[in-house]
């Protein structure tokens, strides 16, 4: 795209040098009020990539929301290179109703690439392939863990793509997890199109967790800094450094049904046959050990300590080495407690 260049959005045509909010048109709600997806368009001076970052796919997510809004206030944003499209709340019908759903119990991330007469996921993801993801030329989706679970800051990409790998480093997060893209979602309607996309997990579901948002903002800046699109740090920060790409994970599910006490914490190092935690009955007359089943990283968690036999309490990380993992993951949390690039007031 040239530098004189109109970014040309639903309609709207934003200049060079400019930044414009658009309502994207998504239908109504029952009482005829237009329902629409909110979308800020940073246009540079300067011809440079179309970096497409979104949040609240799922409508329970909300640190996502909270990266883009600290995002859109950096005054470094004055001397962008390329495009920056913003989409804060995707399922806006899932955001406003609290729930990771849409209001028919449908995932929107299972309805891509959608279609213009479907159902309502498949409508909104038709929307959203058609009027953002096909102006970009790289996409960073933010996420959180479900509802009742926690998850460490990683980075989610298919390290078969380079481009996706290319961002999945940039981004400077210590935990890479290979993830070939799953059917119906976002991530795979992306590398259709030829749009390299990764994914940042970090948190829970319905809350804000001020390490994870610190580390988003980080991240977004640090890869498009690396794509050109912002000027280079002096003194890049301590912690972007070469990250470690996770072998292999698996999750360590409950052996019977009853009451979890957990005993690691996430982020932590475990080895072969270390407690997790305990399952027993309210009496606890029958008592059930959870341990790692290799040595690895905890990477996710559930934070409900109600559990069914069956189900996922602590997500494992193997990697070939473990100790520099554990080092610079400490670094890097040393690192976000300093201070954030935005110098916002932290959320507590």
């Amino acid at each position: 795209m040239s530098a004189s260049a109109y970014f040309e959005i639903a309609g709207c045509h934003v200049p060079p040098g400019t930044r414009h909010t658009v309502d994207l048109p998504a239908g109504h709600l029952y009482t005829h009020t237009p329902l629409t997806i909110p979308v800020q368009v940073v246009h540079g001076r300067k011809p440079g990539p179309c970096l497409v970052v979104s949040a609240a796919v799922h409508g329970d997510e909300i640190n996502g929301v909270e990266v883009i809004r600290r995002l859109l206030r950096e005054k470094v944003l004055g001397r962008l290179s390329g495009t920056l499209v913003a989409v804060p709340i995707v399922n806006v019908l899932g955001f406003t109703a609290r729930s990771r759903y849409l209001p028919d119990r449908r995932d929107l991330n299972r309805c891509f690439p959608g279609s213009e007469t479907g159902s309502m996921g498949s409508r909104l993801a038709w929307l959203f392939r058609t009027e953002i993801l096909q102006k970009a030329s790289h996409a960073i989706d933010l996420h959180t863990a479900a509802i009742h679970r926690d998850n460490l800051p990683q980075m989610r990409a298919d390290l078969d793509d380079p481009g996706a790998e290319f961002l999945a480093r940039a981004f400077g997060i210590p935990v890479v997890v290979h993830s070939p893209v799953i059917e119906g979602s976002l991530r795979q309607s992306a590398r259709d199109l030829g749009v390299p996309v990764v994914t940042y997990e970090a948190g829970e579901a319905l809350r804000f967790d001020e390490a994870a948002i610190r580390a988003g903002l980080r991240g977004v800046l640090r890869a498009m800094r690396e794509l050109g699109m912002l000027p280079a740090h002096q003194r890049p920060a301590r912690s972007a450094l070469e990250p470690f790409i996770a072998d292999s994970t698996s999750w360590v599910r409950a052996g019977q049904d009853g009451i979890l006490r957990a005993a690691v914490a996430l982020g932590e190092r475990v080895r072969a046959g270390q407690p997790l935690g305990w399952v027993s009955d309210p009496f606890g007359e029958h008592t059930s050990l959870v341990e790692a089943p290799d040595a690895g990283l905890v990477i996710g968690r559930t934070n409900l300590p109600l559990v069914h036999q069956g189900e996922a309490l602590f997500h494992i990380a193997r990697f070939e080495r473990m100790g520099p993992v554990a080092r610079r993951l400490e670094r890097f949390s040393q690192d976000l407690e300093s201070g954030d690039e935005s110098q916002e007031p932290p959320i507590v």
